[in-house]
């Protein structure tokens, strides 16, 4: 007969050794999740070493189909035109980039006064307007002869951009529709403009005039569409048909304006050579100090 101590004793040790294995601060951990941890750390670590991929900027716009006027003297006491290797391979001078220039998130700033040098001519005071503005050559032929009718085909124009600030008047125009001088008809109607009036944006366009006389701002009219301040906003124009329709996004301020008619142009005799413009068109010319800042973010245009 076994002693009830050593009995005792033995039923203690089983226990104790019971107790231990339960409470092992290191268990041992199956295969296939410690497959899974190692994996989970490998892919952390090629996180966190991987090199940030560049951004890939694209332009904004299709440089061939556009020069730029700056009111800086030429030479001949006219406005300066920057071309589009200038711009592209950004080789303007300290002069020309303080009206324009690139940002470094690609949009460009186009900033003007009043000068006295316009692209007529030279202006006092008082009379004519400033620009830095995008002329359109159409199909890229670096011409004013370059332009396009409206009873051929569908011409559009898509602007994006946001007004930084006007003073003086607090008026830029943004976009237009220009009218060249055509064989047989008088003048080069300034027929479409859409105008940034202290942050209102405002239709100002040409309508019939009275028979045998030109197409003058004698006949406009004026529409004011949204208010859009100094948010980024898209206005486009569209020539279809003959008939001129406008529309106008701005997301800041909830505006989606689908396109709207504006005015039948070939209905009513219309028949000039025509070409699109965007930029920061200064309504001001009393003095040499006022500015106006515009930033551009795209410019698109389809012809077809």
């Amino acid at each position: 007969m076994k002693n009830p101590l050593f009995c005792l004793l033995t039923i203690s040790l089983v226990f104790i050794n019971f107790s231990c294995s339960s409470t092992d601060s290191n268990p041992e951990v199956p295969e296939d999740e410690i497959e899974i941890i190692e994996e989970e750390e490998t892919i952390a670590e090629e996180e966190e070493t991987e090199e940030p991929q560049e951004e890939i900027t694209q332009s904004i716009i299709n440089w061939e189909n556009w020069y730029l006027s700056v009111p800086i003297n030429n030479g001949d006491n006219k406005a300066t035109s920057i071309f589009y290797e200038d711009i592209i391979n950004e080789q303007l001078t300290n002069e020309e980039s303080e009206y324009f220039y690139k940002n470094e998130d690609g949009t460009y700033t186009m900033f003007t006064r009043f000068t006295g040098f316009t692209t007529s001519g030279y202006s006092e005071l008082g009379n004519k307007y400033c620009r830095t503005e995008l002329r359109e050559f159409w199909q890229g032929n670096q011409s004013t002869d370059d332009n396009w009718y409206m009873d051929e085909g569908t011409h559009i124009l898509e602007t994006t951009m946001n007004v930084d600030f006007v003073q003086g008047n607090g008026r830029t125009i943004v976009a237009q529709i220009h009218g060249k001088e055509t064989e047989g008809i008088e003048g080069s109607p300034a027929t479409v403009k859409i105008r940034w009036n202290s942050g209102t944006i405002q239709l100002d366009y040409y309508l019939k005039p009275n028979e045998g006389e030109p197409w003058t701002s004698a006949y406009d009219t004026k529409e004011d569409i949204a208010d859009v301040e100094n948010e980024i906003f898209t206005f486009k124009l569209k020539i279809e048909d003959g008939k001129c329709y406008y529309a106008l996004q701005c997301e800041a301020k909830n505006i989606d304006i689908d396109y709207t008619l504006m005015y039948d142009y070939v209905g009513n005799g219309y028949a000039y050579q025509n070409y699109f413009k965007t930029g920061n068109y200064f309504g001001w010319h009393d003095d040499y100090d006022k500015t106006a800042q515009i930033t551009l973010r795209e410019v698109i245009t389809d012809h077809y």
